[in-house]
């Protein structure tokens, strides 16, 4: 494969960053992932933690070829990455489950897959336009489609970040998943938090790929993202990536890595194990006594 990737993720005006991104790939398979840990609930920086950490483990594991269902491994990873939030939550005796949104992708023989929970977001760029893009599992989303509200209005609406789906909460996330993305010479995928994209339009950015790499045009737009939320910015992360003409030999080519090896990197603080086995998969009736021990916890808290 040949591709050109970025990958950044900035405090803005944060006392901390919750977001936590990474990408991973091997001779043959790219994976891309981006995570906001909630503010709005306890430790959202070790849910976005847990659930890169994961999913990334999943993927050493089981791409060490080639995935055999794309879009199977990625709801099969989020869904893993929610339970080890929950088990997290009860080890430590935590009243609340950290939460954290999640999109990731997949790009494996020419194609593009992504699947998403929350309000994390994925862009595909083509020839200067929007081609592809995630949906928000959010209120506000739900008022665009219904046509309430219109996309510009969306933008500043006050429920703008109450979402609906994520990963560590009482109920197992809504995860949707994108068909099949064949990609063409010069597209580009962009995953976000909403500290980058509530501010940087996709409209701006397109056609701006046109004329500059990702590596050379990503850096700016995380420095307006900032200028234009004049001193409220949330964390700001961004992984792009951009499929460059296979034929092309000034590109570097994935195969020149070993088999069964990877390049990784993320903003994680944990060691990521390169390939080893995840430990054994917690079940849904260990989700569901998790949650039931949670529940009973707080009942139990004097008010």
């Amino acid at each position: 494969m040949r591709f050109t990737i970025f990958q950044d993720s900035r405090v803005g005006d944060r006392d901390g960053n919750e977001d936590r991104v990474g990408y991973t790939y091997s001779r043959d398979v790219l994976l891309m992932v981006v995570c906001d840990g909630m503010g709005g609930h306890a430790q959202g920086e070790v849910a976005a933690e847990i659930a890169v950490t994961e999913i990334t483990r999943r993927f050493q594991h089981e791409a060490r070829n080639k995935l055999r269902k794309p879009a199977d491994f990625l709801v099969s990873a989020i869904q893993s990455a929610h339970r080890a939030i929950v088990s997290h939550a009860v080890e430590q005796n935590m009243l609340e489950c950290p939460r954290t949104t999640c999109v990731a992708a997949i790009v494996q023989n020419g194609s593009a897959y992504w699947a998403h929970a929350g309000d994390s977001r994925l862009y595909v760029v083509r020839d200067g336009r929007l081609a592809g893009a995630t949906q928000d599992h959010s209120r506000v989303q739900q008022m665009v489609d219904s046509g309430e509200i219109t996309a510009e209005m969306a933008a500043r609406h006050p429920d703008r970040n109450k979402i609906f789906s994520c990963l560590g909460g009482v109920v197992p996330p809504q995860i949707s998943v994108a068909r099949e993305f064949e990609l063409r010479s010069g597209d580009t995928i962009i995953l976000s938090t909403d500290g980058f994209w509530a501010n940087i339009p996709a409209t701006l950015m397109a056609p701006m790929l046109r004329k500059q790499t990702v590596v050379e045009l990503m850096p700016g737009m995380m420095d307006e993202a900032h200028r234009r939320a004049n001193g409220e910015s949330d964390n700001i992360s961004v992984v792009a990536m951009t499929w460059e003409n296979q034929d092309d030999a000034k590109v570097a080519d994935t195969q020149m890595l070993g088999e069964e090896q990877f390049t990784s990197s993320t903003n994680t603080t944990q060691t990521l194990d390169d390939g080893k086995p995840p430990a054994d998969d917690v079940t849904e009736e260990d989700i569901e006594r998790a949650i039931a021990e949670i529940q009973d916890a707080i009942r139990k808290v004097p008010r």
